[in-house]
Order: structure tokens, then sequence, then C-alpha cells
């Protein structure tokens, strides 16, 4: 079987900025949730998704805002979408997925979790990701734990984040605690650029292994004393960047394997949804109802 975690957080916001509003019979603004209903819909219709779990950032805001003020928050999100994160959640269980809201925890942390945990489950051929967050590229291994960036239907695997990064995935929390995430609200280390730092962590894996004089350094990397001098002088800051880019793989998930075969959409449940919302076309969408 092939597993697939959706990043519903993800999901959530590429509908509300691709597509038009629109708006429930009571006025809500539900044109996002509607878009993932679709997109949930598209990828359950395909016979090799069997498993699945979407989690969601139900609280944008985690443990991670106090370690460090400048990470992302929910500043700027416009108000009628994150109002629709509740409506998105029953969707996904309306539709007979088993859902991870995280609160404390992140829907990363979740999806990174769950890889971590069944990657090697009898019966699992492949854990598919689906998200194009760069953090996620630590949790992939060789082609058994993979991400899928759906919107580019392009698949990563442990070649492609070399390809991509120039790094092993155990070394992208210290490639973003160096170089930075600005999705994350992470500055990253002053003059440690993508392609700098990837020849140092290609060799040296981690920041601690950096030697802190670059003449110690078995790399020939392109102004090597600034680099050097900027990471002696940040490296308690790098230290804090690469933690808050490592994903929790011991975050809580409740549910067995066999309890993430999606079975079809719970009709009653579905169509009741999809009437408060004035969702009529979705209604009979569905390919396999459950029971």
């Amino acid at each position: 079987m092939k597993l697939y975690l959706v990043d519903g957080t993800y999901e959530l916001f590429r509908a509300y900025f691709a597509l038009p509003s629109i708006a429930a019979p009571d006025g809500r603004e539900v044109g996002a949730v509607r878009g993932f209903i679709q997109t949930m819909l598209t990828l359950l219709r395909q016979p090799q998704v069997t498993h699945g779990a979407v989690a969601f950032d139900s609280v944008i805001h985690s443990f991670r805002n106090e370690l460090f003020a400048g990470y992302k928050t929910g500043a700027g999100t416009p108000t009628e979408l994150l109002e629709q994160f509740p409506l998105a959640e029953r969707a996904a269980a309306a539709l007979g997925l088993v859902v991870w809201p995280m609160v404390e925890l992140e829907a990363d942390d979740a999806l990174g979790a769950a890889a971590h945990r069944w990657q090697d489950a009898p019966g699992v051929e492949q854990v598919v990701l689906c998200s194009p967050d760069k953090d996620l590229a630590q949790v992939v291994r060789a082609d058994r734990v993979v991400t899928l960036d759906r919107r580019k239907d392009v698949v990563m695997d442990e070649a492609g984040v070399w390809a991509r990064f120039g790094v092993a995935p155990a070394s992208i929390p210290d490639y973003l605690g160096l170089v930075g995430d600005s999705a994350d609200g992470i500055p990253g280390i002053p003059k440690w650029g993508a392609k700098s730092t990837a020849q140092v962590l290609a060799h040296y894996g981690h920041i601690e292994q950096i030697p802190e004089a670059p003449a110690d350094w078995q790399v020939t990397v392109r102004g090597a004393s600034a680099l050097a001098s900027s990471l002696s002088e940040n490296r308690e800051a790098a230290h804090l960047y690469r933690q808050l880019a490592t994903l929790r793989v011991d975050a809580p998930i409740a549910e067995d394997l066999p309890q993430l075969e999606w079975q079809g959409a719970p009709r009653e449940p579905y169509q009741q949804l999809c009437a408060e919302l004035g969702f009529g076309r979705l209604a009979e969408a569905p390919e396999r109802w459950a029971g």
C-alpha cells in the first residue's frame, strides 16, 4: 500500500487564493472549503490512494512561537480564510478521512511523525507526504518516504532532496537554520547562502560538526573566513533556528495504521455538510460511500 498524508493547511490556503469567493446559504465565506473538498475528491479518485490522513494547523501558533518571537503566526492571514479551518476539518472527516488537528504542534509535525512511525510498517510500500513544504524534506528516505507537490505534480525522493538542496535529508534542519526559511519566519545566519551552506553541510552534515576555524575546514568554500566568523558570532542562534526547523516526530497520533484505510465517505454527514454550505453539485461527487 501507499500511505498518503496531506497537509490540509496548505491545501486550504491554496484553494483560498486560487478560487473565487463563494457564500454559503447563511452568508459564510466557504470558497476555500469547496476547493478543499474538490482537491480531496480528486486525490481519493486515484486507485492507489487506499490509506490516508489530513493534518491541519488548527491554531496557527505552536511551541515554536514561544522559542522565537519572529516565528510565523496567523498575522496577516485573511479572517475569511481563518474562519474556514474548522469547516475544512469537518469536510475532511465527512469525506471519511482521518483528521489530525494540531494545536501546540504543527501539521508538518504530524505528517513527519506519521512517516517516521509507518515507513517500515509491514505492507507499506511508500509514504507520500502531500505538501511542497521544504521542512518535510528532512523525513524523506530513499524512495520509501517522498514528498509530492500536487500542484506541480512533482515527487521528491532522497535523490531529489540532494538535487534540490545539495544536502542529505538529515541535514535539512541545519540547512534551514543557516539559510533561513522566510515562509516560517526563520531569518538564518548572515552570509550563509544556499550554495555555501550546501557545500559545507554536504561534508559536515550538522552545524556542531563545522570547525570553528576556517583553516580546519576540509572543504573549499568561497568566503570561508567570513562564513566561519558569522557562524561563530551566531552559533547559538543557528542552533535555535535549527530547532525551529526540526519536525517533532514524536507528535501524538492515536490511530493505528488499519484505521487510516479509506472506506469511503459516510453519506449522511457528507451530504448534510454539502447542504449546509450550499455545495449541491458536490453532494453526489464521492465515488465510494462508507458502509
